[in-house]
């Protein structure tokens, strides 16, 4: 069995010499066409390369196999505009030990820049991946055996999934064609949404899937949802939609975003919950606002939110409870995508980009209350909007990498992997 720990010599050897270790494990990263990425502190490699663009996309799902050895990721011959119904992208996985090898697995229609197609390796396995599709006039997931890439057993499941459970036996799913209506870049183009017309349809909704039959229910509809009573009251007109939901660690919850905005509003409001994978007790976490989150465990939720007792941060809240504090006041002081490391003392994040056009990711030490920067990773202009290029980071199993979507080299979107054992083993003191 191959082992899951990518060593500093081989980061710094696949690179080329174009990183050196200085002082304290820092490294200067080389300039790319005269647009420098700063200092980072933690060598760092590109894992893909053009002529085609790669990314992975959101950093919810599990870009790893078990082993920490193959990297999932999508190709793609373009960028700049939104996809179209006859736009194909590829799936594979990077083989980390073997040069960085690009393995094709497949190929997708259902896709979107922010959230690609839901690719992810099925937990709990060591082989086999799952990834949404469409297929005539349905959006559908395929299940593939990696190693064996046999056509014949390559399951095609006739729903697509959002997230699945750690058991991977169901999954969950909003309805992607109402999402592409109501906010573009996260849903898929090619099927329009049935119920477009109707602002709180309750035949639509999010979805249950059974992994093994097929079969998808019903279990939270848009109507219900939207019946559920919140205080400032629905703007004229709301038109509501589910996005971003996550099962927990142990699978006994999942937590989705009710969304809605008003006739001919830009923005859109949040409410954050969580349900059983049945779609029952129904708990309301946080409302207004509530942006990115993660599981830090089968109880806890961290989530960029407004709360009446620390404005706008993130903050712990504690499921199925009134429970909840702040995290990194005045550190980690703008929205991100957050993950735990294995290590929970650990968060890893990013921000969106200032003035200067530089992604920032970092680790935030949650003893010490200490952020190490691990670089700022410029983005031309052009990646704005629906078609940026947000960092996304992603951890391998051991937690002692981290993945990131850059186009800080000019080269494109483009697969990083960033070595982070050196800052696990020495964190910082208090």
């Amino acid at each position: 069995m191959p082992t899951a720990h990518v060593s500093r010599r081989r980061f710094l050897q696949s690179t080329g010499g174009a990183l050196a270790l200085a002082g304290s494990h820092r490294v200067l990263a080389a300039q790319a066409k005269g647009k420098p990425m700063s200092d980072t502190s933690a060598p760092i490699r590109a894992i893909t390369q053009g002529p085609r663009f790669h990314w992975f996309a959101y950093y919810d799902k599990l870009q790893f196999d078990p082993t920490g050895r193959y990297c999932l990721g999508m190709e793609v011959g373009f960028e700049h505009r939104s996809p179209k119904p006859d736009d194909v992208i590829k799936v594979g996985m990077v083989d980390l030990q073997d040069s960085d090898r690009w393995i094709e697995l497949g190929e997708s229609r259902a896709w979107c820049w922010q959230q690609g197609c839901m690719l992810q390796w099925l937990p709990g396995s060591k082989s086999e991946i799952i990834w949404n599709d469409r297929d005539g006039d349905h959006f559908c997931c395929h299940v593939m055996d990696v190693f064996t890439r046999d056509k014949a057993k390559k399951r095609t499941i006739p729903n697509p999934i959002y997230t699945t459970s750690p058991s991977a036996r169901i999954a969950v799913a909003p309805d992607f064609r109402r999402v592409n209506d109501c906010r573009p870049g996260y849903g898929y183009c090619g099927l329009p949404d049935p119920h477009k017309d109707d602002l709180a349809p309750a035949d639509a909704g999010i979805w249950r899937i059974d992994l093994a039959s097929g079969k998808q229910e019903l279990i939270i509809s848009l109507a219900d949802i939207a019946k559920v009573p919140y205080a400032p009251g629905y703007p004229e007109g709301a038109k509501h939609w589910f996005n971003h939901l996550l099962f927990s660690p142990d699978g006994s919850r999942f937590i989705f975003l009710h969304r809605w905005k008003g006739k001919g509003g830009r923005g859109f409001a949040t409410r954050m919950f969580t349900a059983t994978p049945e779609g029952k007790d129904i708990h309301f976490v946080v409302g207004g606002l509530a942006s990115h989150f993660i599981w830090r465990d089968p109880s806890h939720i961290l989530v960029w939110a407004g709360h009446p007792s620390h404005g706008n941060c993130f903050y712990l809240f504690e499921d199925k409870t009134a429970n909840v504090e702040p995290i990194g006041k005045g550190v980690m002081t703008a929205d991100g995508h957050c993950t735990y490391l294995p290590n929970t003392d650990w968060i890893v994040n990013d921000r969106y980009p200032g003035g200067d056009r530089k992604r920032p990711v970092y680790l935030y030490h949650v003893p010490t209350g200490k952020v190490v920067t691990l670089g700022q990773f410029y983005a031309a202009r052009g990646y704005d909007g629906e078609w940026r290029c947000d960092t996304h980071p992603r951890h391998t199993p051991d937690g002692r990498a981290i993945c990131i979507d850059s186009v800080h080299e000019e080269k494109g979107r483009q697969l990083y992997l960033i070595d982070i054992g050196a800052i696990l083993d020495n964190p910082p003191k208090a």
